[in-house]
């Protein structure tokens, strides 16, 4: 039976609220159930507001699922685990960033390649924010963790529509050439964050 589900990590929060006395050993019996380290990344369709309004909501449900179809086996190939989807959201687990990172370039290109045989109204534009660290995960549910958040705010509120945003975890752990990377300095929600924008991503 699994136990890293959410029943479980409400039973233990309940005990921690109620035992303040044993904070140590019931977080210490949190992390060894569910924390585990991975690189994470999250995809953002653009566009849902405008073309939504212009199109309607079935339309741009077509267009998730035509999104879906492309991505999810390219997650697949290359490693990853989708956690979860939530409206136009994507967000996967990968053993290691680069990983992650040849996931989200494929699937710019392969969306980009798509977009040449439909209309302009079909056409899907990604944006994509890649992360790296210890998250609490729940197994075919959800994750909680500070680089699944920054993540989060790479791909839904600061990427450009075909950018791919790294944190500077997920840039340190990145194998390989690093030169098609730029340093950039960002503010958000009251947080300065130095994250890492590939020059190349299609």
């Amino acid at each position: 039976m699994k136990t890293n589900n959410r029943a479980n990590l409400e039973s233990l929060l309940q005990e921690r609220n109620e035992h303040p006395e044993r904070i140590d050993e019931i977080d210490a019996k949190i992390n060894e159930t569910f924390r585990q380290n991975y690189a994470i990344l999250v995809m953002d369709m653009s566009g849902f507001s405008r073309t939504t309004v212009r199109y309607g909501i079935i339309h741009f449900l077509a267009m998730i699922h035509r999104m879906h179809g492309i991505v999810k086996p390219i997650i697949s190939e290359c490693g990853g685990t989708v956690v979860k989807e939530e409206a136009d959201n994507i967000f996967a687990v990968f053993p290691d960033v680069k990983s992650a990172v040849e996931a989200a370039i494929d699937s710019l290109k392969q969306t980009a390649a798509v977009n040449t045989t439909v209309p302009p109204e079909m056409d899907i534009y990604l944006c994509i924010g890649i992360g790296c660290g210890d998250v609490l995960m729940l197994e075919g549910e959800d994750m909680y963790g500070s680089e699944f958040n920054l993540a989060s705010k790479l791909g839904e509120d600061l990427a450009e529509r075909g950018e791919i945003l790294l944190t500077s975890a997920a840039f340190e752990k990145l194998e390989g050439d690093k030169q098609d990377w730029e340093k950039m300095e960002l503010s958000i929600s009251g947080l300065d964050l130095v994250v890492y924008k590939r020059l190349e991503s299609t």
